[in-house]
């Protein structure tokens, strides 16, 4: 018998919203959001829901485009989003629960399925288990 996980169920792949199309197709330009509509509906369409950014992405406009793009088109339950902690801002635990908020304010959710520890390392891993 093999050994269940968190998000077994989850259709894969995922779609991560790091590298997203710019209206003049350089990175960190504006982001093309209809473009981005067209790419989330098709990935929904084929039957796949997870999607995944990060504080950092796009300056944090990552996280406005998902909102834009999916957040407000689309059902909560029909969805899961990740989101991640640039663990290397974090210096109290008021900056963690900030940043956390602040993530949620951007891409107008109420919660994370998953949140993640962003680009963990031994050091990071340490210096979350501190806050």
């Amino acid at each position: 018998m093999s050994e269940r996980y968190l998000g077994e169920n989850i259709p894969k792949p995922g779609f991560g919203l790091m590298r997203l199309p710019t209206l003049d197709g350089t990175p960190g330009g504006e982001i093309d959001l209809e473009q981005l509509k067209t790419m989330v509906d098709r990935f929904l369409a084929a039957g796949f829901t997870y999607f995944d950014t990060a504080y950092v992405y796009g300056g944090g406009k990552s996280e406005l485009a998902a909102k834009e793009a999916l957040v407000k088109r689309y059902p909560r339950d029909s969805y899961q989003f990740a989101d991640k902690l640039p663990l290397w801002a974090v210096t109290s635990h008021d900056d963690q629960k900030g940043l956390f908020e602040t993530s949620l304010d951007r891409t107008g959710l109420d919660y994370f399925d998953f949140y993640l520890l962003h680009a963990l390392s031994e050091e990071k891993k340490k210096k979350s288990e501190k806050y």
